[in-house]
């Protein structure tokens, strides 16, 4: 198998490390090799985190190189374009989160704002696949993560991994009330 590679981006406070983990646990589940890594930086000032995750029999480094990640994951618009032109293979997979967290730059006025539109004309120029995800009646903005695992998983964007792997995956990480509304979020997301 051709090894599968994954680059997940977000905000500080957004949950990259948990939806990272549940992917990482949903591969072992499903008897996939898997590694990954996080990287955090300033994420307790609201800074940029990412995890690489790769897939496959032939996978013996963490890091997803620039140009070869087959899927990349945003919990942010501006951080989604920034990730996919960085990371995004030819033909590659983009799932995004539809809110703004915005830079520095964009807060001081030095740049504007990334629209939905440029997302969609971005992905569109580079013949990548665009998933763009946004639930306006979540019951708590922390789930979003779980928004974005569901459309990953309903997409089929990371193959072998089945809705129960993820769910067995989310058991090992949660437990008592998040656990089972997280849950009920994600099956619910799943099946729509």
């Amino acid at each position: 198998m051709k090894p599968f590679n994954i680059y997940l981006c977000g905000v500080g406070g957004q949950g990259i490390g948990l939806i990272s983990e549940i992917i990482l646990r949903a591969a072992d589940r499903a008897g996939l090799k898997a590694i990954g890594v996080d990287t955090h930086g300033l994420a307790q000032r609201g800074g940029i985190v990412s995890s690489h995750i790769r897939i496959g029999e032939s996978v013996h480094s963490p890091l997803v190189s620039k140009r070869k990640a087959d899927l990349v994951i945003s919990l942010e618009r501006h951080e989604a374009v920034r990730a996919a032109s960085e990371y995004l293979t030819e033909k590659g997979s983009l799932v995004y989160y539809n809110t703004s967290w915005q830079p520095l730059p964009v807060r001081l006025k030095k740049a504007q704002e990334i629209s939905v539109q440029q997302v969609a004309d971005f992905c569109e120029k580079c013949e990548y696949k665009l998933f763009e995800v946004y639930q306006k009646d979540l019951p708590d903005p922390r789930m979003q993560n779980i928004a974005l695992l569901a459309a990953i998983c309903r997409n089929n964007l990371v193959a072998g991994l089945a809705t129960s792997h993820y769910e067995q995956a989310m058991g090992d990480l949660m437990s008592g009330r998040m656990l089972d509304a997280n849950l009920q979020l994600f099956n619910r997301l799943v099946s729509n």
